[in-house]
């Protein structure tokens, strides 16, 4: 927790920001606001705000995400100064970073900004995208690169479309978001290893995960136990 008064200050990039405790106000296009854990708090690069705990709260806990200027059109600055808060994107702007703190799940922050960035820049277009043959390319990648990875953004430009375009038409196409389409899919790799006897060290090198600490909390996930508790004698595969 903290009491710090920020002074006026502007950023060179787009701030996403979630508070933890307490309730920030500050001041944003020349109106008093107040952020707080209910909501998700947009600052655009440029343009000057200030902070300090709102009345009554003793201090804050924040957390802040700054993203490239270009992450978001010049054009939507004014729109977000107009409604920086954000509840509808607590859920989405939370996954974000855990993800981004998260090493090995780079495609899943990166999916999930991908995912703010449309909402925020098109708030009305919630539907579907139809692109089966650009979505199974997308898959090939994604089953070409299992291990080591590949971002949005590189997938992009190797399928010569928008990332947002890609993320919606794989979606559409096969029921899940690419970056949880690729961890199902290191998930179903480590645990045949684990049944062939390797360890779940090994595993996790082997299927593509940053370490058996993240192999395990995505193999609970989809499996409900943990690569030790599977990879017990005498338990059926």
């Amino acid at each position: 927790m903290t009491d710090h008064a920020y002074p006026p200050h502007a950023h060179g990039e787009w701030a996403l920001m979630l508070v933890d405790a307490g309730a920030v106000a500050y001041g944003l296009g020349g109106r008093p606001r107040i952020a707080d854990a209910a909501a998700v708090t947009l600052l655009p690069p440029g343009i000057a705000h200030d902070g300090r705990a709102a009345p009554r709260s003793p201090g804050f806990r924040k957390r802040v995400a700054y993203l490239d200027a270009g992450w978001l059109a010049g054009g939507t600055a004014g729109a977000v100064v107009d409604q920086p808060t954000r509840p509808d994107l607590l859920r989405i702007t939370r996954a974000a970073h855990r993800a981004l703190a998260t090493p090995g799940d780079e495609l899943a922050a990166e999916s999930a900004l991908v995912a703010i960035a449309r909402l925020v820049s098109s708030p009305g277009d919630v539907g579907s995208v139809r692109d089966g043959p650009l979505a199974h390319r997308l898959r090939d990648l994604l089953e070409a690169r299992l291990v080591e990875g590949v971002t949005l953004a590189e997938a992009g430009r190797l399928l010569n479309a928008h990332p947002s375009h890609l993320s919606r038409a794989f979606a559409s196409s096969y029921g899940i978001p690419p970056h949880r389409y690729a961890v199902a899919r290191r998930v179903d790799v480590a645990r045949r290893l684990l049944v062939d006897g390797s360890s779940a060290a090994t595993a996790a090198a082997a299927a593509g995960f940053h370490d058996q600490a993240h192999l395990t909390r995505h193999f609970r996930r989809v499996l409900g136990t943990t690569p030790a508790q599977f990879a017990r004698p005498g338990r059926s595969a």
